[in-house]
């Protein structure tokens, strides 16, 4: 994959979303910019069963409206069933080496928090890695301690060629770390899922790198 389609990875699940209009919330981001789109319901309040499905094609169809890669996060039958983009798996989900197999050349993302996993990732053609918490966020009930960009700044130097995307409690103004350290863009949730402005927080995103 381009590493500009990482710019800001925008990731979204109906539970991220305040207002019951969780796909108006995913076309503003799309017409405001943003690179690169993961599905991600998941939850207590997450959609299930039909609607899960359903949900995920509406999202999947915007997308493809606006020519942006769809990455299922996790779950490799719904990326297989809805022939998604790509897939975006974490260490507690399917093996790296199973994923690569099953989805052959679509794009696949892994969630990295060691050298060793990041060594494992790269052992099996990942396009590429997601690095964090970077800061405290409240998006994720399972997330890690926030780390800062240190290790971010540890993969990027040893390995110059794989593309990098930071996340956890990134905003306009902090983004310009990510970037600084060897991101090659940023994944945000809250940032873009609680604005008042989705357009000026994309483009601030964009600007402030």
């Amino acid at each position: 994959m381009k590493r500009e389609q990482l710019e800001v990875y925008f990731i979204m699940g109906s539970q991220n979303v305040k207002s019951n209009e969780p796909l108006a919330v995913l076309e503003k981001a799309l017409q405001a910019g943003v690179t690169i789109f993961q599905f991600r319901e998941k939850g207590a309040d997450a959609r299930t069963g039909q609607a899960y499905e359903d949900f995920a094609r509406a999202c999947q169809k915007l997308c493809q409206k606006y020519t942006i890669p769809f990455i299922v996060n996790d779950d490799i039958e719904l990326a297989l069933k809805l022939d998604a983009d790509g897939l975006h798996i974490g260490q507690d989900d399917l093996s790296v080496k199973e994923a690569r197999k099953r989805i052959g050349e679509k794009i696949l993302g892994v969630s990295v928090h060691t050298m060793s996993e990041l060594e494992v990732a790269i052992q099996f053609d990942t396009d590429y890695v997601g690095i964090g918490p970077i800061y405290g966020t409240k998006s994720k009930d399972d997330a890690k301690p926030a780390t800062g960009t240190r290790f971010l700044n540890q993969v990027a130097t040893n390995y110059p060629s794989l593309p990098i995307v930071g996340i956890g409690g990134i905003t306009p103004e902090n983004t310009h770390e990510v970037i600084r350290a060897g991101g090659d863009g940023v994944a945000v949730i809250s940032a873009i899922c609680e604005s008042e402005d989705i357009q000026a927080t994309v483009q601030l995103f964009k600007i402030n790198k």
